[in-house]
């Protein structure tokens, strides 16, 4: 049965796919720390190619600018370019240098750097052809990486200013950041994959833990267990099962209780009932007598299964119909007349302390005759001569009690009168007192019993309209 419950949950959203809690918690702890770390990663790589750009962007205007003032101080080079310091950028360690270049790509003149690097740049353009102006671009030769800039000749028109500087050192130092970024990320990675493998252990143990202690809750072990957990919410929860564990060993006792006096109870009029019935068979007991006795213990068996469904019904969490707002002291009045003639038998009189004004209860009709019907019946078992019955408004709160002048309630037996089938000291086994217990509940009132001059059964509702 609990496995069948099982499947059936596992299979309530069907076509979706099931994940164990432990390999969700690792794939989304570790898949966002990559994340975070990859976006921290690339955040810094391009802040540093950002600089380092703008440094170089910077430093090759300084130099194109310089060297065509100096052109256009000396177009010829009969100075030899020796005031061109190629502005060095001492953060970075560069410093710049100018070469003229023809519309083809070829040297034609070498302002500023060495022949080499003059004619790799000179092999880079010459194989694309033609030379267009750039602004900026980082360049790859067979010898080493530059930043170049292409501007105009400002003496002669069909030539460009090649002015560059040599990043070698630079490309290279990126291409390290980048390898211990990539170093970072991955050792940072392992490392949450070990964590978060930790985290989740942490969390699936314990729910499957407490999912092992359900199942065999389920299957009707109701023995508790000790668990020990690091998190409160944990340690909450298994105190809470914990704690639902003794209440249901604790119905399961009070079940076992009920059918074994509903089975003691019972027994006595089938007995009867079966040894006139016999008695009539086997022509040993006259009929008429006999079908009496029969009679009068089937209407008490009748009697007894209807108290014992009525108190079923009331054990609901939802009693059936709704209360209405009835006046307790035509209720409780009422009650007395239907034992009014009992209690003469006995010579018990009632003494009345009612309130002028009505005392409104929401209750059902049916309860509060059941209630009070019980109490009342019960003060007549044991009253020696006067039932004491008050009905008022009191603090806001409706307000009842039925006394009687009898030998009270055993100290022993006070805690348990309101359980069904007690049988207290010179008591007999029933449910009355139950049902009048539950008839109160299902209102939202209360009924409590000591003793006062014999013994005392209070009820107090919410006032109502």
């Amino acid at each position: 049965m609990v496995g069948s419950v099982i499947m059936a949950a596992k299979g309530h959203v069907k076509g979706k796919r099931k994940w164990n809690i432990r390999t969700r918690i690792l794939l989304t702890l570790t898949g966002l720390i990559f994340g975070i770390l990859l976006i921290v990663a690339a955040a810094f790589n391009l802040s540093i190619r950002q600089y380092i750009r703008s440094r170089l962007f910077a430093q090759l205007n300084k130099v194109s600018q310089d060297a065509s003032r100096q052109l256009e101080d000396d177009p010829h080079g009969a100075n030899g370019g020796g005031h061109f310091n190629g502005h060095p950028d001492r953060e970075m360690g560069t410093s710049g240098s100018v070469i003229i270049l023809n519309a083809d790509g070829s040297v034609f003149r070498v302002l500023h750097g060495d022949e080499g690097t003059s004619s790799d740049l000179s092999d880079y353009f010459t194989a694309r052809g033609q030379v267009s102006s750039i602004k900026y671009k980082v360049i790859a030769t067979k010898n080493a990486s530059y930043a170049v800039s292409v501007t105009d000749d400002p003496v002669e028109a069909g030539r460009y200013l090649l002015t560059y500087v040599d990043v070698t050192s630079l490309v290279s130092l990126t291409g390290r950041v980048n390898l211990v970024l990539a170093a970072v990320i991955l050792a940072a990675l392992i490392i949450s994959v070990f964590l978060s493998r930790s985290f989740a252990g942490s969390l699936s143990k314990p729910v499957q833990a407490l999912s092992a202690f359900a199942r065999e809750i389920g299957t009707g072990d109701l023995r508790q267990q000790e668990f020990s957990f690091r998190d409160v919410e944990f340690d909450d929860l298994a105190g809470s099962m914990n704690y639902m564990v003794s209440e249901l060993n604790a119905a399961r006792q009070k079940q076992e209780t009920f059918f074994q006096n509903v089975s003691h109870e019972l027994r006595t009029p089938l007995t009867s009932i079966r040894g006139n019935a016999e008695g009539i068979v086997y022509g040993v007991m006259e009929p008429q007598p006999a079908a009496k006795v029969i009679l009068a213990e089937s209407d008490k068996l009748g009697s007894m299964v209807e108290d014992i469904l009525y108190l079923s019904r009331l054990a609901k969490a939802a009693p059936e119909g709704a209360g209405k707002a009835l006046d307790l002291r035509e209720v409780i009045s009422l009650c007395v007349s239907e034992q009014r003639l009992a209690a003469e038998e006995k010579g018990i009189a009632f003494i009345f302390d009612f309130d002028e004004n009505p005392v409104p209860v929401s209750i059902r009709e049916q309860d509060a005759v059941r209630l009070f019907s019980n109490l009342i019946s019960n003060a007549i078992r044991y009253a020696e001569g006067k039932i004491s019955l008050i009905c008022r408004t009191e603090n806001g709160e409706a307000f009842a009690s039925v006394a009687d002048d009898g030998p009270g309630i055993a100290e022993e037996d006070l805690p348990h009168i309101f359980e069904r089938f007690y049988k207290g000291k010179g008591g007999r086994h029933g449910i009355g007192l139950a049902i009048a217990e539950a008839a109160a509940k299902s209102a939202q009132g209360t009924l409590t019993a000591y003793n006062k001059d014999g013994a005392v059964f209070e009820v107090r509702f919410p006032a109502a309209e």
